[in-house]
């Protein structure tokens, strides 16, 4: 996500680093490659210009300080610029759903409309799970011209566990007000409506989900854009906005190789906020647009509070202050290498974990995959093991080593590289450990 924008933003600094002072000749250098960047991205031009006329203002304006060096001192003041483009500090970062509300989902067909629908609903009963609260949750379709599309989002709402009604009417409208009347009598706290798309916006399609708007007077009004369609998903969004209106957008596709010239823009251009973005195919690959996180994404910094929060989610506060404590007492053993690598898994793959960390844009494509089947082969080398052998390391001699490679399919030095790699985990725990005594005594 942002992957290309982190990297045109990454080169300008780290190219204006070299520099010892701000100076104009230097500045309209950065200027130049900023904008070039922004139009590869695919940003609308008079996005580009507005932009770097917040940061050209920015500057003139900016006290120097000497302690800066001028890379620092420019990066802030893009920092500040980026998060204003976004929303702002202070943006809506998602949307908490009335009870009871309706919920209507639109969007052009292919845009993802229909898997998003059921990423909602895993993120609400996710989000009310995590205040020990439940939520009833009904879905319908009301698209009757893709084909397929309702038997889709059956066996999505299967998959997240929530219901499903298949409506007897045949018309869109006529489906909604169905819904709508299982949805009250049945006291459900939320139903979520699959509307129809097409492949472009048409006359019929907006009059349908006028009518319907105008029908149900739904609590919350979504709209799904294609990322991949850059530009485009603008025009989308205005035409939306200008005859149904919705509350914010769902960004999908965002894990794909888009620019991320559309969700630079879209605040700017439209007054809305984004709600979500979808980063991945999995139900769970739905995540909070935070304009302050993706700031720091853009400029290479990372985002290190949605890791930790994704591994909040994956995996239970108690197991991770268990893990943490054996860490930290030196104490963990092959066994616990391998649960640490089962949590891994619950978050994500690694590129995906990687691209919250500072600096992830510089790490290669070869090199993610080199670490992903490192990681494979951890999991096999240790699952090749007897349970003993796991808990005590020691046991490990040769012999116990060559049949475990055999057993892993690989080879026994691949069997000991996990070894040393883990006793190097040992030992970073101790030193940090010995750290930390040192630090109460200074």
């Amino acid at each position: 996500m942002f992957d290309f924008l982190s990297q045109k933003f990454s080169g300008v600094l780290q190219w204006l680093s070299n520099s010892h002072k701000l100076t104009e000749e230097n500045m309209a250098q950065a200027y130049a490659q900023v904008r070039d960047g922004l139009l590869e991205a695919d940003v609308p031009l008079a996005v580009v210009d507005a932009f770097l006329e917040q940061v050209k203002s920015a500057v003139t304006g900016q006290k120097v300080h000497q302690a800066l060096k001028p890379s620092e001192q420019f990066i802030k003041i893009v920092h500040d610029s980026l998060l204003a483009f976004l929303g702002g500090k202070n943006a809506i970062t998602a949307i908490t759903f009335q009870i009871p509300s309706v919920i209507m989902v639109m969007g052009l067909q292919g845009s993802g409309k229909t898997t998003t629908v059921a990423k909602l609903c895993h993120y609400t009963k996710e989000q009310a799970r995590q205040r020990g609260k439940q939520r009833h949750i009904l879905i319908g379709s009301i698209d009757f011209y893709r084909p397929a599309a309702i038997d889709q989002l059956e066996i999505l709402a299967k998959q997240v566990g929530v219901d499903f009604h298949r409506t007897k009417a045949t018309t869109p409208l006529a489906a909604a007000l169905e819904l709508q009347q299982v949805f009250k009598q049945k006291c459900y706290e939320h139903l979520i409506l699959d509307t129809a798309g097409r492949l472009h916006i048409d006359e019929t399609m907006m009059q349908e989900l006028v009518d319907i708007n105008k029908a149900l007077s739904p609590k919350h009004k979504l709209l799904v854009l294609d990322a991949m369609t850059g530009q485009e998903s603008l025009n989308v969004a205005r035409a939306f906005n200008d005859q149904i209106g919705f509350d914010a957008a769902i960004l999908t596709k965002m894990d794909s190789d888009t620019r991320g010239g559309a969700a630079f823009a879209f605040r700017f251009q439209l007054g809305k906020p984004i709600a979500w973005v979808g980063s991945g195919e999995k139900i769970e690959d739905l995540e909070n647009f935070v304009p302050e996180r993706m700031t720091t994404r853009i400029l290479g910094m990372g985002d290190l509070q949605t890791l930790l929060e994704k591994a909040t989610e994956s995996v239970s506060q108690q197991t991770q202050e268990s893990m943490a404590k054996k860490f930290m007492e030196g104490s963990f053993n092959l066994k616990d290498f391998q649960e640490q690598l089962q949590m891994l898994d619950k978050m994500g793959s690694m590129q995906k974990i990687l691209r919250y960390l500072p600096g992830s844009h510089q790490i290669t494509p070869e090199a993610m995959e080199k670490g992903q089947v490192e990681t494979r082969r951890f999991k096999a080398i240790i699952g090749s093991m007897t349970e003993k052998e796991r808990l005590v390391p020691a046991l490990l001699d040769g012999s116990r080593r060559k049949r475990i490679a055999a057993g892993a399919g690989v080879s026994a030095q691949d069997v000991n590289h996990l070894l040393q790699r883990f006793e190097e985990c040992k030992q970073f725990a101790k030193m940090v450990k010995k750290m930390g005594k040192l630090k109460r005594f200074s």
